[in-house]
């Protein structure tokens, strides 16, 4: 706690985690009140989204000078990064239900949606607070939209069709077939790119608003400086 109470990341590690029993706490009452196990895959989806946040909390603590390890671990980082952002897809999941009134379980899926988004953004900028010692503003500026149009493909991958970030290890094959397929023939997968696309912009649009509201002078684009 008091590393991180120095490193500034005190407030926000306190908020995500209060974020997070919120979350947890609505899912226990739904699942008591309906006596449903509907949404508990949600606990699960958040999980995953933590695990960005984790490896570049890591980074920034450890402050690792050596060029090697840091790309590995980002690299790492951006494999499961896809799954903080993906559970604003759990959305698809809203419909009216006697079980529970609508508006509680909207609450319910959009409270671990921001969650998860949250944790995956301040990873995000963690990362690039990182890197900013080897790229100029402009080339930070290009990597994040990168990561964020990456990032939507991965939740396309995971939420049509369902490979996961672990099937880079468990079968790397099927899962490089499937990403080689639209990459190399992209007209006849409109709607991968369909998603992909928009789903990145709205990511950039949400990131840079964030990132722009927290900004104490003007840039030109924003500046990691």
């Amino acid at each position: 706690m008091n590393k991180l109470r120095v490193l500034g990341r005190y407030n926000i590690t306190l908020l995500l985690v209060c974020m997070s029993v919120f979350c947890v706490g609505l899912s226990i009452a739904r699942c008591s009140i309906s006596g449903t196990k509907l949404f508990v895959f949600l606990n699960w989806n958040l999980f995953l989204a933590i695990i960005p946040w984790i490896i570049s909390t890591i980074l920034i603590v450890k402050n690792s000078n050596k060029i090697l390890a840091l790309l590995f671990l980002i690299v790492t980082w951006l494999l499961f990064f896809p799954n903080s952002p993906y559970i604003l897809t759990d959305l698809f999941h809203l419909k009216a239900r006697h079980s529970a009134p609508i508006w509680f379980d909207f609450i319910l899926i959009f409270s671990f949606a921001w969650t998860g988004l949250i944790f995956g953004f301040v990873s995000l900028m963690d990362i690039i607070t990182l890197m900013k010692k080897h790229f100029s503003p402009l080339v930070l500026n290009i990597i994040t939209v990168l990561f964020l149009f990456i990032s939507s493909f991965g939740i396309y991958l995971g939420r049509y069709l369902r490979w996961n970030s672990w099937d880079i290890i468990n079968n790397p094959s099927a899962l490089i077939d499937d990403v080689a397929d639209r990459l190399i023939d992209p007209f006849s997968h409109p709607h991968t790119w369909g998603m992909t696309i928009l789903m990145g912009i709205l990511l950039n649009m949400m990131f840079f608003s964030i990132k722009f509201l927290n900004e104490k002078k003007d840039s030109r684009f924003i500046d990691y400086s």
